[in-house]
């Protein structure tokens, strides 16, 4: 429990910025909310265009990726596999999707643009057109866009180069070995400082959403005391689900979670007017396609209106500071996918399951208000508009248990998210190690909480949204550089693909005699054995590489994990990826024979290979020590051919090239 796992720079730099943010608060709580307020509109009126050409920028130039050649490769090793089905691939997908934005503002949103849009007559048919169609375009493939910007970054580097799952390791392309300097530092600590105010500032929409909830059905006052002790006590529960560990907590809680929410959309999809919110939904989508690029870039710069700094730029910055949050998530569900299967699945599956969510629960409410609520729902909703989805359930049957679960779904929503954005968060604090001791997470629980609790009681919603909006801006040029690394990456790596020019390397069985590799079919090594080969053989042909490297002025280094199972040698360069040959135990299915050989899943253990292009490994098991040397030459003289090929190609089309 008391482990503690720490980039120093990283975790005091994020630490004391978040503290000093906070502190404005705690110290001038009078003059706190007018602070936030003008902070707020400061940044809006000076990089609001920034926010909306960046990503603008971030969807076309996620899609490229996706849909030109660089579709084709892999989140890892060319070999690699998926670790998931696709099917739960696309499950969990959609369940990060969910989130309490979706409570909070399924009813409230295209209520308050049907009441005040930014360009129709309010509560007229082109008011009720353009609520949808701003809504769709607010939780649409926009935002998706902009998680799949870091996500992409995350699992491409992190699992093909096998760095660690930080913000900064999207930057190697850029920056090389840098990455681990000051620059590397102040992008995680950006990162931290962006989630951490991201969450907050959802834990106090859901905190609101909570109280109106429990005012509405067991007469609790609605008060900053009240929001204040329900953030402690379910930032407690975080705490205990950080404490039971991801599988037991987060997952147990995320799936009950789904469950209940799709219960409750399809609740109110079969007592609502079903066919008519199909037909919604149809419509829906069309005027979002139809205004698509147009409100893409549109800043309202010939007719400036206060409505898009406090709908569309304060989403964007929410979306920009929740990004590494949903992105690491996604990056860590996604190895083995191609960059085209991970960018049509992310765009898709879950704006797809929001457009629905927000038709079901938007048009009804829309329809309610004309009719049988006259007006009434409408006018809750502009006075408060966290209490907008249990006065919609008033017009619904069973009023109170619909109400009770929302309040709980909230509730749990608000779990989940302080618990896996402390996990997230503790990651990249870490420096990208994902096993660190408790009482970390458990401290950037707390400290979620205590900043939602602050910034709440002293400038409300005001000062949360200052927070993310403040936080999102200078991540906006780290999420430009990982996209501009990312082309440049995969630039790299079909140059390489093209690149033939160099010798093509043997299947190193071929130096094994015919009796050894005989005796390997007919008796598959163990685990044992193969890490016996690994100390005994492997090590000692890469320092015998090494060393020779060395001496002819080359610099060279062989190193083990963390855990010990992987040796590998790496030859350092400036301008090209470095060259590594690594070995690590593998496994691999042994053919079947009969049906009840396949019923045995029997594995064969291996000493697998593995580059840092990313190009296929293959068993090196029973070579001896000066076949390792030979097989290690083979593929260092490949890289040199290789990288002096995509010196040549990269330079006619750019000065510098990764």
């Amino acid at each position: 429990m008391f482990k503690f796992t720490i980039n120093p720079p990283v975790f005091f730099g994020s630490v004391a910025i978040i503290l000093m943010f906070v502190a404005v608060g705690a110290v001038v709580p009078a003059q706190a909310e007018a602070i936030f307020g003008a902070l707020q509109s400061w940044i809006l009126s000076s990089f609001g265009w920034l926010y909306l050409l960046s990503v603008g920028v971030f969807l076309f130039g996620i899609l490229i990726l996706a849909f030109g050649r660089y579709g084709d490769l892999k989140l890892g090793p060319d070999d690699s596999e998926p670790e998931f089905r696709y099917l739960s691939w696309i499950a969990m997908l959609f369940a990060a999707g969910m989130g309490i934005g979706l409570m909070y503002f399924a009813v409230g949103e295209p209520m308050t643009h049907f009441a005040a849009p930014p360009t129709a007559d309010p509560l007229s048919i082109a008011a009720k057109r353009e609520a949808m169609s701003v809504t769709f375009f607010h939780w649409g493939i926009h935002a998706w866009a902009i998680y799949s910007v870091v996500g992409l970054s995350l699992a491409y580097f992190g699992y093909r180069y096998n760095l660690p799952l930080t913000i900064r390791s999207g930057l190697y392309p850029l920056l090389k070995e840098r990455i681990n300097g000051p620059i590397g530092h102040m992008v995680d600590i950006f990162a931290i400082c962006g989630t951490l105010f991201g969450i907050a500032t959802s834990l106090g929409f859901g905190v609101l959403q909570i109280n109106a909830g429990l005012n509405f059905l067991l007469g609790v006052p609605v008060s900053s005391v009240v929001q204040a002790v329900l953030i402690v006590v379910i930032s407690a529960v975080a705490t205990l689900s950080v404490v039971s560990g991801l599988d037991k907590g987060v997952r147990i809680l995320s799936e009950l979670n789904l469950v209940v929410a799709v219960a409750l959309m399809v609740f109110v999809l079969v007592m609502g007017p079903t066919a008519q919110l199909m037909r919604d939904f149809v419509q829906n989508i069309g005027l979002y396609l139809d205004t698509f690029l147009l409100r893409t870039f549109n800043i309202y710069a010939y007719e400036p209106t206060p409505w898009i700094d406090s709908w569309t730029l304060f989403y964007w910055a929410w979306w920009i500071s929740w990004s590494p949050f949903v992105g690491m998530f996604i990056a860590r569900i996604s190895r083995g996918r191609t960059v085209r299967e991970f960018v049509i699945a992310v765009l898709f599956v879950p704006s797809t399951f929001t457009f629905l969510w927000m038709t079901v629960f938007g048009n009804t409410a829309i329809d309610i208000d004309q009719g049988i609520a006259a007006g009434a729902l409408g006018r809750a909703i502009s006075a408060d508009i966290s209490v907008g989805l249990f006065q919609f359930f008033q017009y619904l049957p069973f009023p109170a248990i619909t109400s009770a679960l929302a309040v709980a779904l909230v509730a749990i929503f608000f779990v989940t998210s302080a618990d896996s954005g402390s996990l997230v968060i503790d990651t990249i604090a870490a420096g990208g190690e994902t096993n660190t001791g408790t009482m970390q997470r458990i401290f950037w629980c707390a400290l979620e909480g205590f900043v939602a609790i602050v910034l709440l009681l002293t400038g409300g919603l005001t000062a949360l949204q200052s927070a993310t909006i403040a936080s999102a801006l200078p991540f906006v040029f780290v999420m430009m550089a990982l996209l501009f690394g990312l082309f440049k990456g995969m630039r790299a790596d079909m140059a390489q693909r093209s690149a033939l020019a160099g010798p093509t390397v043997a299947h190193p069985a071929a130096g094994i005699t015919w009796q050894r590799r005989l005796a390997l079919a007919l008796n598959a090594p163990t685990a044992t054995e193969v890490s016996a080969f690994i100390d005994g053989v492997v090590q000692p042909a890469l320092a015998a590489v090494a060393a020779e490297l060395k001496r002819g002025g080359r610099d060279a280094t062989v190193e083990r994990s963390s855990e010990g199972v992987v040796v590998s040698l790496s030859v350092p360069a400036e301008r090209v990826r470095d060259f590594v040959y690594a070995v690590s135990p593998g496994t691999q299915k042994l053919p079947a024979y009969t049906a009840f050989e396949a019923t045995k899943m029997e594995l064969r253990h291996e000493a697998r290979t593995s580059f840092s292009d990313g190009s296929r490994g293959y068993d090196i098991m029973g070579m001896n020590k000066d076949q390792i040397i030979t097989d290690v030459l083979a593929q260092f003289e490949r890289y040199l051919a290789l990288t002096a090929s995509t010196e040549t190609v990269l330079m006619t089309n750019a000065p510098e090239h990764f």
